[in-house]
């Protein structure tokens, strides 16, 4: 008797002070100081996807400047250069920053060039969704990235999708057009910005079968990837600049010098690649499965806080769309992470990637 309550004292103390819990690596770590740096990772990450999204949005809401390429364009050139900053941080501080060294490769940048047209077709899509259905309509105007997902995996890949996965990606496709039926009968809706995000979803999916094709050419390393993506899109976008008139937009800005504007340019592109930082320190501390209920839950208080920093009022069908898009996106995640527990031998290096947030698959490459 004596022993049982010494036990059940001692579990009492261990669990108030902690001082004995050990995490499941065994390191021994606190129970209580690996929950707070859990909730400080999540609070991170929810942090920079929210800010990065209003961020954007403000960006290419800009009346005076017409330009979504070239502000596209900026950010990947803000990542190149932090990229750069980042290697040479990790050189002065190697016990601190971990970095891979990256020499450019002319070889690499032509074998990652066919990922690199999908990827700047995919972030300008993303940003002109954005641009024309605001942060309230986002998350379901972004929305068919699964479905695209499974429907392009069978084209290209020949991979079958289980009925359980098919009917998740039946409940998004609804969500999505009851979403677009309740922003219509609002007189918001803009089938501009619509098509901008079913192409912009399609071109996630592309980018997440192309990334498969040429990791080994970037030995396996998503940063690595990131350098090359952004200076070939850097290039590839000059053209698409000049062809769509953006040069004229830029001489005629009247704020050209004005340094809050290329301070607010600078911090998008910031958040833009601390994103893919963020996302894979989230999957770090808690898995892919929690990071993708995480997001779920982001992309709802996201769209709850635009419509309330716009002051909107929003049907009933209208919040039922946006939760049949959010839980029929988590709902597939957790059936694929279901079904690769099941066959652990098919899963590909890369599969944690595969439970990411349609947006996160991009934003990796950021």
């Amino acid at each position: 008797m004596n022993r049982t309550q010494l036990k059940r004292s001692s579990i009492l103390r261990m669990a108030l002070a902690g001082s004995e819990t050990m995490n499941p690596d065994g390191d021994g770590e606190t129970f209580i100081l690996r929950a707070v740096r859990i909730g400080a990772v999540v609070a991170l990450y929810w942090f920079v996807s929210i800010t990065m999204v209003f961020l954007n949005s403000y960006l290419l809401d800009n009346r005076e400047l017409d330009a979504p390429l070239f502000v596209t364009f900026y950010q990947c050139l803000v990542t190149v250069g932090l990229c750069w900053l980042m290697q040479l941080l990790s050189k002065v501080c190697p016990g601190l920053i971990d970095f891979p060294s990256v020499k450019f490769d002319l070889k690499t940048s032509r074998e990652v060039l066919p990922l690199s047209i999908v990827f700047i077709s995919m972030i300008t899509f993303n940003n002109l969704c954005l641009k024309y259905v605001g942060v309230a309509f986002y998350t379901v105007g972004r929305s068919l990235s699964t479905v695209f997902n499974v429907l392009l995996s069978y084209i290209i890949l020949k991979q079958t999708t289980s009925l359980q996965a098919i009917m998740c990606c039946g409940v998004i496709l609804g969500g999505f057009w009851l979403g677009v039926e309740q922003e219509g009968m609002t007189g918001n809706l803009s089938w501009t910005g619509v098509f901008f995000g079913v192409v912009a979803s399609a071109c996630v999916s592309l980018n997440a079968i192309f990334t498969k094709k040429v990791m080994p050419a970037v030995e396996g390393n998503i940063w690595k990837l990131s350098y090359y993506n952004n200076i070939n899109a850097c290039v590839l976008f000059l053209p698409l600049i000049l062809l769509f008139g953006e040069l004229g937009s830029l001489a005629s800005f009247s704020r050209s010098s004005d340094l809050k504007f290329w301070g607010m340019m600078t911090l998008g592109g910031v958040f833009g690649f601390a994103i893919g930082y963020v996302t894979g320190l989230q999957i770090k501390f808690t898995s892919p499965l929690t990071h993708n209920v995480s997001g779920t839950a982001k992309a709802c208080a996201q769209t709850v806080i635009a419509v309330v920093y716009n002051s909107s009022s929003k049907s009933l069908l209208w919040w039922t769309s946006n939760m049949m898009v959010l839980v029929g996106s988590s709902a597939y995640t957790w059936v694929k992470s279901l079904e690769m527990k099941k066959t652990p031998q098919r899963v590909p290096p890369d599969s944690a990637k595969e439970q990411l947030l349609p947006e996160e698959k991009g934003n990796l490459e950021v």
